[in-house]
C-alpha cells in the first residue's frame, strides 16, 4: 500500500506516508491497515493529509559554509571539512542544517526527508532517522572530513526531484583527491557493502548486493603522491575512499582507510591536514523545478590547496 501512495513527481515520502498510516490516516474501504498490506483491485483507499511533522533540527547561527546558489526550490552550498551535513548520534548540534535552518533556508522546515544514496536505497527509510526529522532538504551527503558542493532541497517539489535524479544516477558529480602512491587503477566497478567486521567502514572486497562504480582521472603525479579526479557513477557512502584505498592508494590524511605514509615529509603534510584529502570541486544536474541544467565548481580549499603547493615544490 505504502508503495502505491508514493508514486508521481508530487507524491509524499515514504516516511511522510507512513506516518500517516501509523496515525490511522489512511484507510482502505474504511479500515485502517498495515503499510505492507497489498491492495485489490476495487479497493477505496481514503488519505486523510496529516500537516508535516516537527523537525527535530533547531536552527543555529555562526554555521560557517559558503552559499553557492540559492532559489525559492534549492540551495547549493560549499562545506568545509569538519561540518558534518546533518544531526545524529554523537552530533546532535552544529551541523550544516541547523546551519541552514538558522539562516532560514528551509521553506518547509518540517518535511520528513529521505536519503537518496550514500547507502540507502532511494525511497525507504534511514533505520537511524526513521522519519526524517533530523535532516530536512537533505538529498545526499558528503563525508564529515570531505569539503565540497552540496546541493539541498528547500520544498518538497524540489526534494522529491533531486531524489529522482541521484537514484538514476544522472547528477554529475567529481572530486578531487591527493592519494598517497602512484594510481594506476583507473576504473573501479566493484561489488559494495558494510565492513564485515569493522562496522564503520565499507568494503568493495566480498560478496555485497551493491555496485559502486568511480572513474579516476590522474591530473599529476608526484612519486610519493597522486592528483586525481574521481567521478561518481554511482554515491555510496565513502564510495572514492574505499576505492582508493583497497586499490592500494588511500586517500592522504584519511583517518579510517588510510595510514601514514613511508614518506616522512608526506606524513607530516596529512598530520597538518588532520582529514582527508578529498574535496567536491563539481555538481551538475537538472534544476527539478524549472528544467535548466545546472553546473557549479569549488576550488580547493586552502588547507588542501597548501598540500597540492607542498606537492609541487617537491
Amino acid at each position: 500500500m505504502q508503495r502505491a501512495l508514493c508514486r508521481g513527481p508530487d507524491a509524499p515520502s515514504r516516511a511522510e506516508v507512513q506516518r500517516w498510516i501509523d496515525s490511522g490516516a489512511v484507510t482502505v474501504n474504511g479500515a485502517t491497515r498495515k503499510a505492507a498490506d497489498a491492495l485489490r483491485v476495487g479497493d477505496v483507499v481514503t488519505v486523510v493529509q496529516r500537516p508535516p511533522a516537527e523537525t527535530r533540527a533547531r536552527g543555529e547561527e555562526g554555521i560557517a559554509f559558503e552559499v553557492v546558489h540559492v532559489d525559492d526550490a534549492l540551495v547549493v552550498v560549499n562545506k568545509p571539512a569538519g561540518l558534518v551535513v546533518h544531526p545524529a548520534k554523537g552530533h546532535p548540534a552544529g551541523t550544516l542544517v541547523n546551519g541552514l535552518l538558522g539562516r532560514g533556508y528551509f521553506d518547509v522546515v518540517g518535511e520528513d526527508v529521505e536519503a537518496a544514496e550514500d547507502g540507502l536505497a532511494p525511497g525507504l527509510e534511514d533505520a537511524r532517522d526513521g522519519r526524517g526529522f533530523r535532516r530536512p532538504g537533505i538529498v545526499h551527503r558528503i563525508d564529515k572530513g570531505t569539503s565540497g558542493l552540496l546541493v539541498v532541497a528547500r520544498t518538497a517539489p524540489a526534494r522529491e526531484g533531486l531524489k529522482a535524479q541521484f537514484a538514476a544516477h544522472t547528477v554529475l558529480r567529481e572530486y578531487d583527491a591527493f592519494a598517497v602512491g602512484d594510481v594506476t587503477v583507473l576504473e573501479h566497478d566493484t561489488a559494495y557493502g558494510r565492513h564485515p567486521v569493522d562496522r564503520l567502514r565499507f568494503t568493495s572486497r566480498g560478496d555485497h548486493p551493491k555496485r559502486a562504480i568511480t572513474r579516476v582521472e590522474v591530473v599529476a603525479r608526484f612519486g610519493v603522491a597522486t592528483h586525481v579526479r574521481c567521478t561518481l557513477r554511482t554515491g555510496r557512502t565513502h564510495q572514492i575512499r574505499v576505492h582508493l584505498a583497497e586499490s592500494g592508494t588511500p586517500v592522504l590524511g584519511d583517518p579510517l582507510y588510510g595510514k601514514p605514509p613511508k614518506d616522512a615529509r608526506l606524513a607530516e603534510l596529512g598530520k597538518q591536514l588532520g582529514h582527508q584529502a578529498l574535496h567536491a570541486r563539481l555538481l551538475g544536474f537538472v534544476h527539478p523545478l524549472t528544467g535548466k541544467t545546472l553546473r557549479f565548481e569549488a576550488p580547493l580549499p586552502e588547507d588542501v590547496a597548501r598540500v597540492l603547493e607542498a606537492l609541487r615544490e617537491r
